[in-house]
């Protein structure tokens, strides 16, 4: 039989989903399975590396199943997954070293200020265009090791072996055949040199981190390795790889120098196209790879928020005043127009522009008449300003003299229209949300797909690309400029604290 399909892995932050594609790059099917967060210290996120694993297994065996088809009737794999999430593991029993210390977790701030104190920070900055923060794998690896007495000398050995999520489930599904990564997520490890292409001697040994322990850098479309055949009845090659934000990149078509997008998910993420050029930013944006193809990468300026569709959890979870996450956007409509409650969600420190790991949540504007509806409202606010940040910053990095671009949105909270609308209105420029919010999935399945031969080349893919609807600017200048005012003055209370 013929393979027409392809088999896109998600692996997220707080579920797994696996979702199938048919020929023209249309979701057949989807299973998605969420798993517990850890949360041992304030500040501290960690994952148990093997529901990691074992919710990717089960998810993508629901989806074939749902699809009616057989390992045999799928052409590739593609992955894509939480970025910065590390994970040391036994290559002998395939055990975890330990609980997954996620992207979100900030224990390591002492310790990127002793390396900053040491004069290491302007050198991982030139080599990787990341900042020395603790959001990145690096000083993360480096805790685990030094946490268990012998590590480093079990890596050394090529007993223990380092990997971002995709690493570590790649590694899985080929049996331990396959230790690899792509050129994405390398970038995000801050151990990764993006202009010469390879992992850095000089931060590895800055960190005490055996280079023996880190995977293969691949492109994001290459062989990463075969699925043993008893996890799904047959071998499935996996084609694809991307960290989650670029796929998404990629997803929505971005491939011009100069176009922004977007993602909506536990955190956002904005990611801007500079081409063949690695743009140094002035404004403590990060510089890294978009996506490398035919051994050439492309790359980009990002902007990282912490907490996105992570209020909304809090909402739900810690306060309680919700059910389900639509609930969100019916309270925020009938929110008082003269209640300007304002939320910072800094509940792991404020990321870009500002990269402050100690500061944590504050509310402002409180009144007896706000209620329910009015922090519904401010929590969906803080999106909009957040992403308003980013992209003022970019514009300072990357100012072509034109307009400001139109924002590609997708995620889960692209979904909603009052969100979309305030988010154009508040940075004053136009919001595209494509037809099928499944930017990130779609990406790491065209870059399989691409590889396996089915899908389009990059031009054929970007004709593909539609919009469902684009949300233009409704807000007059005076409010825009209050509000914003307002919430500039929010953050730098927020942060003198």
């Amino acid at each position: 039989m013929t393979a027409h399909h392809i088999l896109a892995i998600d692996q997220g932050t707080t579920s797994s989903r696996a979702l199938v594609f048919d020929a023209r790059m249309h979701v057949v099917s989807t299973a998605q399975e969420e798993f517990k967060q850890h949360f041992p210290q304030s500040g501290w996120v960690e994952h148990d590396p093997q529901d990691l694993w074992r919710s990717t297994l089960s998810t993508c065996r629901a989806a074939l199943e749902k699809a009616s088809l057989a390992a045999t009737g799928i052409a590739a794999i593609g992955i894509t997954n939480q970025r910065e999430t590390t994970v040391v593991w036994d290559t002998e029993t395939g055990e975890p070293l330990g609980r997954a210390i996620v992207w979100q977790d900030r224990r390591t701030a002492a310790m990127c200020q002793t390396l900053r104190d040491a004069g290491h920070g302007d050198l991982i900055t030139a080599q990787t265009g990341l900042l020395l923060d603790p959001y990145f794998s690096g000083t993360k690896l480096k805790w685990i090791l030094d946490q268990h007495e012998g590590a480093r000398d079990r890596a050394r050995a090529g007993t223990l072996k380092f990997g971002t999520v995709d690493s570590f489930l790649i590694w899985h599904l080929t049996g331990g055949c396959a230790h690899v990564t792509d050129a994405t997520n390398a970038a995000r490890t801050m151990l990764y040199d993006i202009h010469r292409g390879e992992w850095s001697a000089q931060i590895c040994e800055a960190l005490d981190i055996p280079m023996d322990m880190l995977p293969v850098v691949k492109d994001c479309a290459a062989d990463f390795g075969t699925t043993d055949a008893a996890h799904f009845g047959a071998p499935i090659p996996i084609l694809g790889v991307a960290g989650d934000q670029q796929a998404a990149t990629v997803g929505q078509a971005c491939f011009k120098p100069g176009m922004v997008k977007s993602t909506y998910g536990t955190g956002c993420f904005a990611l801007l196209n500079t081409g063949d050029t690695p743009v140094a930013s002035q404004n403590r944006l990060l510089t890294t790879i978009a996506y490398q193809l035919d051994g050439k990468p492309t790359y980009a300026l990002e902007g990282s928020i912490f907490v996105a569709g992570a209020v909304v959890q809090w909402l739900r979870d810690g306060l309680g005043i919700i059910n389900d996450a639509a609930q969100t956007h019916a309270l925020a409509q009938q929110a008082d127009a003269a209640q300007e409650v304002i939320l910072v969600p800094a509940f792991v420190g404020l990321g870009a522009p500002y990269w402050n790991p100690d500061c944590r949540g504050a509310i402002y504007g409180l009144t007896r008449a706000a209620g329910p509806a009015e922090m519904a409202r401010a929590a969906l606010e803080s999106v909009g300003f957040q992403t308003r940040d980013l992209l003022e910053a970019m514009r300072a990095d990357w100012d072509d003299g034109g307009a400001a671009p139109t924002l590609r949105v997708d995620g889960g909270m692209a979904a909603s229209d009052w969100t979309m609308q305030f988010l154009s209105d508040i940075i004053n420029a136009p919001v595209d949300r494509p037809k099928g919010l499944e930017a990130t999935a779609l990406g790491a399945a065209w870059l399989a797909g691409m590889r396996a031969g089915i899908y389009p080349d990059m031009a054929g893919f970007t004709d593909n690309w539609a919009v469902e609807q684009t949300f233009t600017p409704l807000m007059d200048e005076t409010t825009r400029s209050a509000r914003y005012g307002a919430w500039g003055r929010a953050v730098r209370a927020t942060l003198s604290v």
